[in-house]
């Protein structure tokens, strides 16, 4: 039924645990499988202190297979990715994404980097959050990823600073763009654990985002085996509070829905 749709491996450099030890955490919830989703490599040196490099992709490759053959028969091991996303890389995360087989591509706009900030905030905090919203609706229009992943997730870059309601207009704008392109988008229960506690997106963003019929994949964003389906039952609770009736998972990137009843029954 459900899958742990948002998780990563220690290549990373910021996260523990096997994948084999995620799997075994997501059988106790009632997972029916997982989906590895660490960080991709990135062109230019992006970010290296928070991803694998190129030269240890294979070795991703292998630790997802190592799992998969480990746990078959019980839990559903996947290889997905999670990609960063910035205005130039498109080329490059076309050709890695040709490179493997993966099962949910992730797309995402890390604002907090050192490089997105260096290049877009330009001191004017409003005008950071606009242009990074206006990357998710070019991530989504590049269709390079099945899922867009934490869509507000810039709230937590100047927490004392964020304010939805002067934004709305914009994002409303972006939210529509994303919706034409046809991806996902992810409620990501991790935002309960950061600077502003709510999910990401929080639920004014959400709402817009069930007014225009945007498919949703719930993810914990597991950076350890302990968070694996953390805050799902909330999720689905939220997610029905909306308006929503129905969840989805991604595997060989085909969107699978399943209702929202279903999903809960199957959580233990």
């Amino acid at each position: 039924m459900l899958y742990e749709t948002h998780m990563h491996t220690p290549l990373c450099k910021h996260a523990i645990g096997e994948p084999e030890d995620y799997a075994e955490a997501a059988q106790r919830h009632g997972l029916t499988g997982i989906i590895v989703t660490c960080h991709n490599p990135a062109p230019n040196g992006y970010s290296p202190r928070v991803r694998m490099s190129v030269h240890e992709f294979p070795d991703y490759v292998a630790m997802v297979a190592r799992a998969r053959e480990a746990w078959t028969g019980r839990i559903d091991v996947r290889m997905g990715i999670e990609s960063d996303y910035m205005p130039g890389m498109e080329d490059y995360i076309e050709k890695f994404h040709a490179s493997a087989v993966f099962h949910h591509v992730l797309g995402s706009v890390h604002p907090h980097t050192q490089e997105y900030n260096q290049a877009f905030f330009h001191g004017d905090v409003m005008e950071f959050q606009k242009t990074y919203f206006t990357h998710l609706a070019m991530a989504a229009e590049t269709k390079l990823f099945d899922t867009i992943s934490h869509p507000d997730l810039v709230k937590n870059c100047f927490p004392t600073r964020w304010h939805v309601k002067p934004l709305l207009d914009h994002i409303r704008s972006c939210l529509d763009r994303i919706a034409r392109s046809g991806v996902a988008m992810e409620l990501n229960t991790s935002g309960l654990q950061k600077d502003i506690p709510e999910m990401n997106p929080g639920p004014e963003i959400l709402r817009e985002i069930r007014e225009r019929n945007i498919p949703v994949v719930v993810g914990a964003d597991a950076h350890k085996p302990s968070r694996v389906a953390a805050d799902f039952e909330d999720a689905l609770d939220l997610l029905e509070k909306v308006g929503f009736t129905d969840v989805n998972i991604f595997l060989d990137r085909k969107r699978q829905k399943i209702s929202i009843a279903e999903a809960r029954a199957s959580l233990i």
